[in-house]
């Protein structure tokens, strides 16, 4: 593939996309590459035996396995033994918060944000409960446009604070947060941790597990083009916080040896190189720069409507935000604006609180259950199916 940004050939590695449906609600997960359906099929035809016998075709599936978390690594610039994979960033989250038990000491501080999906929330109240933590609450003081701030979080931490949880991304409002400032943030605690939220930002750009100095930070592969399935990372000088969750006999020396708990999905896992190839032919700023034309057009119509607020940043600067869109109708719900484009059209997107609730009830004020609208876009998407589309929301919307 060559280095530049050809939309029509990118498509052409989807075989969803040459059908009826238009997906937006990527954010709920995106469409797999033929690479990847490739790679699973050929796995289970071939080499589909228990890891780590002598005989051949075990020795080619326990290399596969091992290449497919080699990929990962590299792919977030982390080592092997820092990567551990697992069915969902939900269920590796409640692994991490188990492995976390004994750090979490009683009488200290946790500090979780209103922002998160609850994947990276109901872990770590559970364990308050149990360790009798004091739970901190990193809120926005802007509740159109919330966002983590530093200088919040610098007002919650104390010597006490053992861990701080926050999203990279909202799946919701899109914005993109300070990570790695947040991270020297949390670190000027001596023994504080910083887990991260990873869903809603790693299909849109880079991510560098050195650059952002985060200890955990975590997504899901089926967000980014590839299987069901999720990786988790820890770093080195931070797994000594964990213990281990696997069978007593297999040592703890290891993140796979506390966390990997029989190993992830076989087949899946060894699809993972196919979407790091994928990837690696594409700019990352021709992707960032393509997704901020497309947000732009619908950025720009819903700011032109004065019966529509955007929540979240009202502008498409790729710099401040991904192409996760949300919005409220005045007088109308969202059930309904979705339902009444889904109508006459072949547009896939959702309404809801997308498992962000205190974020939409507790900071936005909305209901949790009607929520808001959500586009959520992707670099497969065109200029051409996003103009359609505003095209019926009016029609919509002026009716």
């Amino acid at each position: 593939m060559a280095q530049t940004f050809d939309v029509t050939a990118l498509r052409k590695h989807f075989p969803a996309l040459d059908k009826k449906q238009v997906y937006f609600d990527n954010a709920g997960g995106s469409q797999v590459i033929q690479e990847v359906i490739d790679s699973v099929s050929e796995y289970l035809s071939g080499t589909n035996v228990q890891l780590g016998a002598s005989y051949p075709v075990a020795q080619k599936s326990t290399n596969l396995f091992a290449a497919g978390k080699d990929a990962v690594a590299k792919y977030i610039n982390a080592t092997s033994d820092e990567v551990v994979l697992g069915p969902s960033t939900t269920q590796l989250f409640r692994n991490l918060s188990l492995a976390l038990y004994e750090h979490l000491t009683p009488g200290s501080e946790i500090i979780l944000s209103k922002l998160d999906h609850e994947a990276n929330v109901a872990s770590w109240l559970q364990m308050a409960e149990w360790r009798n933590l004091t739970v901190k609450w990193w809120d926005a003081p802007d509740k159109q446009n919330p966002k983590l701030e530093p200088s919040v979080l610098k007002s919650l931490l104390s010597e006490k604070t053992k861990l701080v949880c926050c999203t990279h991304t909202s799946n919701i409002l899109g914005t993109i947060s300070d990570i790695k400032q947040i991270a020297k943030t949390v670190h000027t605690v001596p023994g504080a941790l910083l887990c991260v939220d990873a869903v809603a930002y790693a299909p849109h750009r880079q991510v560098d597990m050195r650059d952002l100095d985060v200890d955990f930070y975590c997504f899901s592969w089926y967000k980014v083009y590839g299987p069901h399935i999720a990786m988790l990372y820890a770093k080195q000088s931070s797994q000594s916080s964990l213990q281990t969750l696997g069978h007593y006999f297999k040592g703890s020396a290891t993140l796979e040896d506390k966390l990997g708990l029989a190993a992830a999905n076989y087949e899946l896992t060894a699809s993972i190189p196919k979407v790091c190839e994928y990837l690696s032919q594409i700019p990352w700023d021709a992707i960032s720069g393509h997704e901020e034309k497309l947000q732009g057009i619908l950025i720009d119509y819903l700011n032109s409507r004065s019966d529509v607020k955007i929540w979240g940043e009202p502008v498409a600067d790729a710099a401040k935000r991904v192409p996760v869109i949300s919005w409220t109708v005045d007088g109308r719900s969202s059930k309904d604006i979705v339902d009444a484009v889904e109508a006459k059209s072949d547009f896939g997107f959702r309404w809801g609180a997308f498992y962000s609730n205190r974020l939409v009830q507790e900071v936005m004020g909305l209901d949790p259950v009607d929520g808001v609208v959500r586009v959520s876009l992707v670099h497969y998407n065109t200029e051409e199916e996003i103009k359609q589309f505003v095209k019926v929301l009016d029609e919509v919307l002026s009716n």
